[in-house]
């Protein structure tokens, strides 16, 4: 396992994102927003669309719960996804794609009316919000917002988010995040730096802070952890969110593009760990996409105040009453940039 290595000398990405093919951009673009969580979605630039989409399963996710559906947003607007992520180990049942179970990965993804700029937004999973009733099997009410996909599966948890940004959804991804193993050796290993000490709960492996090289297996240890990392939960989402970057920038500076073998493991593997709405355009997105390059996605998690909310359903976080909706109001008038500006992300402290 590969862990402790410097950077990697790497020439600048600028020129090669200039010279790149339409479809690749969209491509890039895609990894680049969705990284382990959904980087099959590159399947639909270059012409070999059914060979992927075929493995990507469909179902009827979004609801009137989730805001209205307006066509013109495609070509015009903003754009809002939603993006489920399980954290379940090989050999576990998957826990995103099973009723019954919750969601561990829950990410906003804001694209900007100019469609060269987009936000990722994790929302922390225990944040106490209000869950829509589902049926018989929930009434409603404050609760935990991964409780929602136990309660009522991806609609519901659309629902909930949607009702507590009050952004509409244009579409909904789920996907096992398990698959970070594979899609990191797919690529060849990643470069993470982290701004803090790590230490694995699971296999006792320690990361300084500084940056490191990382196989499948330890990038999946990585994202994993809770306990051995500053902030806990919100460690783990910062991890998680450095994971993401590292992969996009890998991509973009390898030869990843004109490999078709290497291209066609790492498309397969991320088809085969995704569902998605049954209305959305994958092609459409990428064409949404096309303009959006690596470092003009940024991520910001949702502020909060209080980390140890005490609650009838346990220990839970609270949304800070100010900033969180100040961030959702951003989102919905497409000046996010300008919450960020006002608003620098910082890791998380112990």
């Amino acid at each position: 396992m590969v862990t402790g290595n410097p950077r990697r000398t790497v020439p600048p990405a600028t020129s090669r994102w200039r010279a790149m093919a339409g479809w690749k951009k969209a491509m890039v673009a895609l990894v680049a927003l969705f990284g382990v969580l959904c980087a099959g979605l590159v399947t639909v630039g270059f012409g070999l669309k059914h060979r992927y989409e075929s493995r990507v399963q469909r179902e009827d996710i979004l609801g009137p719960g989730a805001g209205p559906h307006d066509e013109r947003r495609w070509e015009a607007g903003p754009l809002n996804l939603l993006l489920l992520g399980s954290d379940s180990r090989d050999g576990e049942p998957d826990q995103a794609l099973y009723p019954g179970q919750r969601s561990d990965t829950i990410m906003l993804v804001h694209v900007n009316a100019a469609r060269d700029a987009a936000t990722v937004v994790s929302i922390p999973r225990d944040s106490y919000v209000d869950v829509p009733a589902a049926g018989q099997t929930w009434a409603g009410g404050p609760n935990k917002i991964n409780a929602a996909f136990a309660f009522g599966g991806a609609a519901l948890a659309a629902e909930t988010v949607a009702k507590l940004s009050g952004l509409p959804l244009d579409g909904v991804l789920v996907a096992n995040f398990a698959a970070v193993r594979k899609l990191v050796d797919a690529v060849e290993g990643i470069t993470v730096c982290l701004p803090y000490p790590v230490k694995s709960s699971d296999t006792g492996v320690a990361w300084p802070a500084g940056c490191h090289d990382l196989d499948g297996k330890a990038a999946d240890d990585l994202v994993r952890q809770r306990h051995g990392v500053p902030g806990g939960d919100f460690g783990r989402i910062y991890d998680q969110q450095l994971v993401v970057r590292a992969l996009a920038d890998r991509v973009t500076t390898t030869s990843l593009l004109t490999n078709p073998t290497r291209l066609d493991r790492v498309l397969t593997t991320a088809a085969e760990s995704l569902i998605v709405d049954r209305d959305l355009d994958l092609a459409g997105l990428a064409r949404a996409l096309r303009r959006v390059k690596p470092e003009t996605v940024q991520f910001v998690t949702v502020p909060f105040s209080d980390p140890n909310l005490q609650t009838p359903a346990g220990s839970a976080v609270r949304l800070d009453e100010v900033r969180a909706p100040a961030l959702f109001t951003a989102l919905r008038e497409d000046r996010v940039a300008q919450w960020l500006a006002a608003n620098p992300q910082t890791p998380p402290a112990n």
